[in-house]
């Protein structure tokens, strides 16, 4: 398996291997406008996407950290970016090169004063798994097995620059223009900075377990505090397939609806009841055992979801809304979508192109069960994203739209969506809470 020896930590070693990939970019583009002659327009536009999607995930896997999981949170909308792009950013999911043995052990002795073999009765160098911001290991301690979560040197210092650099870039990307433009970067810098703080994710998974427990089939595993720091979890070694592992192998449907059924409702609680939830829903972070029970892991991106967002959210869900035009208009300027220095051109296109977004993306919440396992709804929403990409109008018009608090809340809902669409789950309850 290739491994890391060195990571770059100082901002102009990071900024430079940025730049590199950014010649690497150009030099594709390049060869795209020769292909043009070759190819036709869209198989020369395809093989651009590949290579760019290559150039820039081999720079983010070595550079790690907040531009990877920036890659990462991108991949789960699949509506979004092309094809080339989700293929690769998706390996940031749980497909990363690890730490080398002799890094690790090294990292780990210097964020705990002890090493790992002085700490742990037995503890595996070799990482199991490697991800955007730490990587696990496998250790025991007093006849327990455990999952040792060591995180990257330096990926906590370097959030605040790394985002500066990759900035410049999103804001093309989703059509961002400058005025008040900084919410939603900042929006997402804390969001990186606590899942850095790894002492406040043992704090929210032990809330997040307390509260959650009583939902059927769901499972955690135990934290050991004394064995953590702000840069290492430790944790029982849960084991189990993950998501995307057992979605392909498992031709159980009673187990895939078990399964289904069990992540939507543990979503719904949380949205629901503690209006607080477990933002990061990728296949990365859930494994099913041998019984179908879920296994919920790493809650270090927990969003909150204040009431003043989350009514007018959740009104829009309501067919009563979408029908009544001023309503559905009152409800887009509290959510910031229509704004007050709109024209009534701006106005007319976004209410209109919300309009037909919600009626799509809401749907499964409308129903008293929804059949995620049909590819139909998930063709629509793709279809309805390329049609917005290739939009000049929307292309024209400022892009800077809506709540800071939709960044994570649709990330929840469009990773929801596809981890239920990829597990295959039918006939799911949508009004079941789970409530104890």
């Amino acid at each position: 398996m290739e491994t890391i020896d060195k990571l770059p930590i100082s901002k102009v070693k990071r900024a430079s291997k940025l730049i590199q990939t950014g010649a690497k970019v150009g030099t594709n583009y390049l060869k795209y406008y020769g292909n043009k002659l070759r190819y036709s327009e869209e198989e020369a536009k395809t093989k651009l996407d590949e290579a760019n999607a290559s150039d820039i995930y081999d720079s983010l896997k070595n550079l790690k950290g907040s531009p990877l999981k920036v890659a990462q949170m991108l991949s789960m909308d699949k509506s979004i970016l092309p094809k080339a792009y989700v293929d690769q950013f998706s390996l940031a999911q749980f497909s990363v090169p690890p730490l080398s043995a002799p890094l690790v052990i090294k990292t780990f002795t210097r964020y705990f004063g002890k090493s790992p073999q002085e700490l742990f009765d037995q503890f595996d160098p070799n990482a199991i798994n490697a991800a955007t911001i730490g990587q696990v290991h496998k250790a025991q301690k007093d006849g327990k097995t455990l999952a040792i979560k060591i995180q990257y040197p330096g990926v906590a210092d370097s959030i605040s620059s790394d985002l500066a650099l990759v900035k410049p870039i999103a804001m093309r990307m989703f059509n961002i223009k400058g005025k008040d433009s900084d919410k939603y970067f900042k929006e997402v810098e804390q969001k990186l900075i606590d899942e850095t703080d790894y002492t406040n994710e043992i704090k929210q998974s032990v809330e997040v377990v307390e509260a959650c427990k009583h939902i059927p089939n769901l499972r955690f595993p135990h934290y050991y505090p004394a064995y953590s720091t702000k840069q290492i979890i430790a944790m029982d070694w849960m084991t189990g397939k993950h998501l995307s592992k057992f979605a392909k192998e498992n031709t159980d449907p009673d187990i895939a609806n078990q399964v289904g059924q069990t992540l939507w409702d543990f979503y719904m609680y949380q949205i629901h009841t503690l209006k607080k939830v477990h933002a990061d829903p990728h296949p990365g972070n859930f494994l099913v055992d041998d019984s179908g029970q879920l296994i919920a892991l790493d809650f270090g991106c927990m969003k909150e979801i204040p009431n003043d967002f989350y009514i007018p959210y959740f009104e829009l869900t309501d067919p009563n809304t979408l029908e009544n035009k001023d309503v559905f208009m009152d409800k887009l300027s509290e959510l910031e979508i229509i704004r007050l220095d709109d024209t009534e051109e701006e106005k007319a296109f976004f209410g209109e192109m919300f309009h037909d977004l919600l009626q799509l993306f809401t749907r499964p919440l409308t129903q008293e069960t929804f059949d995620f396992s049909d590819p139909a709804f998930f063709n629509e929403i793709a279809n309805l994203g390329e049609q917005f990409t290739k939009s000049t109008t929307l292309r024209k018009m400022n892009g800077n739209r809506g709540s800071k608090h939709f960044i994570y809340v649709n990330r929840t809902f469009f990773g929801l969506y596809n981890l239920m669409h990829e597990i295959g789950a039918k006939n799911v309850r949508i009004e079941n809470l789970a409530i104890a």
